[in-house]
């Protein structure tokens, strides 16, 4: 089975239990902050990227942005719908938009999942249906540097993630992406911690 294929039905195996789980506060912070700044800026589409049950989008959309939501499980998508949003069965790898379709991406907890060796080709997917001077929001969990499948996951298949150094991390989004600020949340003791980076496509608005 592949790691991607396995992903997806972790993911639809999972679904409902996803849909019924309380949204963590610092989850809820990271969210409204950066939509604060999307709607300081006038912006006026959002495509989500791993959009899970559709939480997050259905936020945006209620306070007024045009959301495109996108996550690679069927079952994910099939929540995302009931709550009456655009959602469509995607991979982040390869999106069907075309250049420049959007003011912003938002991306919480999903990019984890990309290879080391794939993430400067995902990044530049994404900057490619940015438009000039976009903003990408997108939460990771990291502080150091694996690769592989976490063998203490509850989820059946296990999944696979990718993290990395703080620095590290920095750098990679930073070849594709400005990167306007960058922070961590403390998850507790013997846990990665959760980065947060905002970024932006350098060019003119």
């Amino acid at each position: 089975m592949s790691e991607k294929i396995g992903l997806k039905q972790s993911y639809n195996n999972f679904a409902e239990q996803r849909e019924r789980s309380e949204l963590a506060p610092w989850k809820r912070e990271e969210r409204d902050s950066f939509l604060s700044i999307v709607l300081a800026e006038k912006r006026e589409t959002l495509l989500e990227i791993g959009a899970g049950p559709g939480r997050d989008s259905l936020i945006f959309k209620q306070k007024g942005l045009n959301v495109t939501a996108t996550d690679l499980s069927e079952e994910m998508v099939r929540l995302c719908k009931e709550k009456g949003l655009d959602a469509r069965v995607m991979d982040f790898c390869e999106l069907a938009f075309p250049n420049e379709s959007f003011d912003t991406v938002y991306a919480m907890n999903c990019l984890l999942h990309v290879p080391k060796a794939n993430l400067d080709a995902v990044l530049q997917e994404i900057r490619r249906v940015l438009k000039p001077g976009g903003l990408f929001f997108c939460g990771l969990y990291g502080g150091e540097e694996t690769e592989g499948i976490w063998e203490k996951d509850n989820y059946e298949p296990k999944r696979f993630f990718a993290m990395h150094e703080d620095d590290r991390v920095v750098e990679a989004y930073g070849r594709s992406f400005e990167v306007e600020d960058f922070h961590t949340v403390d998850m507790g003791p013997g846990r990665p911690h959760f980065q947060a980076l905002l970024l932006r496509k350098s060019g003119m608005l």
